[in-house]
């Protein structure tokens, strides 16, 4: 069960935290392994999620995963969650700091879905095009393929999204032919 609010709370209090100390990058990288854990082993989900473990027995399970790859703050921050019986909530946890990280950075993520690989070169021009036309300077461009969208991209940032992929103008093109004012329907 996921609580975004409770994520966005935590995650804010952990940013807080990070830059009181003068520790932000640190937690910030501690998050970024923090979830690539969470999102390559069920398993670490599973513990953190059980009824059945104790939580004194998911504190020294996480210390001993996480032991020379996270920093203090970061390791006493899960034993609080841990204490609080807030745990499975840490996949949420470290999805939320790395959004608020990225707000507070102006780092703006991009997501480029193209039918096929594209070059380096289309990648540096696609994000100087977006740099020259908008006010992001700092992006993170993200390039994903699927080939059921047959040719052209979709270029997705925030909230908004420009479509120019074949399948969606095959999509239009058949909703055309749905409505058809010519054919004459009958009642």
């Amino acid at each position: 069960m996921t609580n975004p609010r409770l994520a966005t709370r935590y995650a804010k209090s952990l940013i807080g935290l990070a830059i009181e100390r003068n520790e932000l990058e640190k937690a910030f990288d501690d998050m970024e392994w923090l979830q690539s854990l969470c999102k390559g082993n069920r398993d670490f989900i599973s513990m953190l999620r059980s009824p059945v473990i104790k939580s004194d027995t998911k504190g020294k399970i996480v210390k001993a995963v996480a032991q020379n790859n996270i920093s203090l703050l970061t390791n006493s921050f899960i034993q609080l969650l841990i204490n609080k019986g807030r745990e499975s909530a840490l996949p949420e946890i470290t999805t939320a700091f790395i959004q608020q990280y990225k707000e507070i950075k102006k780092i703006h993520p991009v997501k480029l879905t193209t039918a096929a690989p594209v070059s380096d070169d289309l990648k540096n021009a696609i994000v100087n095009h977006i740099k020259s036309t908008t006010e992001m300077q700092n992006i993170e461009l993200e390039t994903v393929v699927k080939e059921d969208i047959i040719g052209g991209f979709i270029l997705q940032t925030g909230d908004k999204m420009v479509d120019a992929s074949i399948a969606y103008d095959l999509k239009e093109i058949a909703k055309q032919f749905e409505n058809n004012d010519f054919i004459y329907k009958v009642r």
